[in-house]
């Protein structure tokens, strides 16, 4: 490894995930030059500038796509963009992170992932969860076999964001027909979810799922007033995998529980673990595993590698895990190494997620895929 190297980054979007994870993820690693950030508030792009050393500041995000400076393109913006952005970032030739979802349709996130590949750049999806240690050491015993034959999965993403209906709900798509159950929940915290119990137990075969809305009226951004919408806020759905697993999901974000509230367990012929990423106590995730001859799940500490260089189980997990994914994604790219959590991946999550819901449309389970990739 160079250290000389170092990968010249453009920001999108000034927000408070910007602030919380994506930039100081590239402050803390060395391999990462943050040349410039994009807000179309400039008071917000001018903070984070000042407050992390960027250098440039925009307000059009296609005058700091085609900065000659910017090597790879962060959209770290609202759902409806992560697209239209990250197409322009492909076209000029620049590597992209994008926030999930990709895209909304299945079909234009692989006509993405096959753009980047024809374009010959590189991608990724920011599913955070992916770079928890905890999971990532869970993908390592799921790999070496140390779990055996996998035969059961459940998932969880729930927590209690949206629970307050005075709380500004963000999590409705443009467009969106309010005459009948629109897709949330499954959405913003099953593109995750989906993601991660497919990097663990392999390809989806086939899923049945339900979606209902429990919170009937709220105050929704960019409307006055308190709002009846019929919107899905929380999900349940059943999985069979191409490998005869078995899968549990749940996504909620009315479910008392604190952030981000994301459980794995993975149950195999060898032994079983259980990942919890529940910020309780002042920990960010804890790991506990059972074998066939010692059935008592007990509590598993990693070794100080696991975890990025200066952070530790006390750091807040939005910077403990994006510290992880980025320093992955910077060497990648100055590496050329193999590449994970790409928008392939990405467009697998979303086609699942799509998948879910016209189940839960049409009263019946869905054979997967659905979309043939490109």
């Amino acid at each position: 490894m160079s250290a000389q190297k170092k990968l010249g980054v453009g920001v999108i979007g000034a927000h408070a995930w910007a602030e919380q994870a994506h930039l100081p993820g590239y402050h803390a690693y060395d391999r990462a030059d943050l040349v410039a950030i994009c807000d179309t508030v400039p008071e917000r792009a001018e903070a984070l500038a000042k407050q992390f050393g960027i250098r440039k500041i925009y307000t059009d995000a296609h005058e700091l796509i085609n900065d000659p400076e910017v090597q790879m393109v962060d959209v770290c913006t609202p759902t409806d963009t992560h697209l239209p952005l990250s197409l322009a970032a492909i076209n000029a030739g620049k590597h992209v992170i994008s926030e999930k979802p990709l895209a909304h349709d299945a079909k234009d996130a692989f006509a993405a992932a096959a753009l980047a590949k024809e374009k010959g750049v590189r991608t990724k999806l920011g599913f955070t969860f992916r770079y928890s240690p905890a999971i990532r050491q869970i993908k390592t015993w799921v790999d070496d076999g140390t779990l055996g034959e996998i035969f059961h999965v459940h998932g969880l993403e729930q927590n209690s964001q949206f629970l307050d209906p005075n709380y500004p709900l963000r999590q409705v798509p443009q467009g969106a027909d309010w005459t009948q159950l629109i897709p949330s929940s499954i959405v913003g915290y099953g593109s995750h979810l989906l993601d991660l119990v497919r990097w663990c137990a392999g390809e989806y075969q086939s899923v049945i799922g339900s979606l209902h809305n429990y919170v009937p009226e709220r105050i929704v951004r960019g409307y006055e007033g308190m709002q009846r919408i019929p919107v899905e806020d929380g999900a349940v759905a059943l999985a069979e995998f191409a490998s005869g697993a078995q899968g549990i999901l749940q996504t909620s974000y009315i479910a008392v529980g604190n952030y981000p509230g994301v459980e794995l367990r993975i149950y195999g012929s060898k032994g079983a673990a259980v990942a919890r990423l529940v910020e309780e106590n002042g920990i960010a995730e804890t790991l506990h595993f059972a074998t066939p001859d010692a059935v008592e799940f007990r509590k598993i500490d990693l070794p100080d590698t696991a975890y990025p260089p200066g952070t530790t189980l006390h750091t807040p997990w939005p910077e403990l895990y994006y510290r992880n994914l980025i320093r992955f994604w910077v060497d990648e790219i100055l590496d050329d190494l193999p590449g994970e959590c790409t928008f392939y991946d990405g467009a697998k999550s979303q086609e699942t997620v799509n998948a879910i819901v016209q189940s839960f449309r049409e009263r019946r389970w869905v054979d997967l895929p659905k979309v043939e990739a490109q």
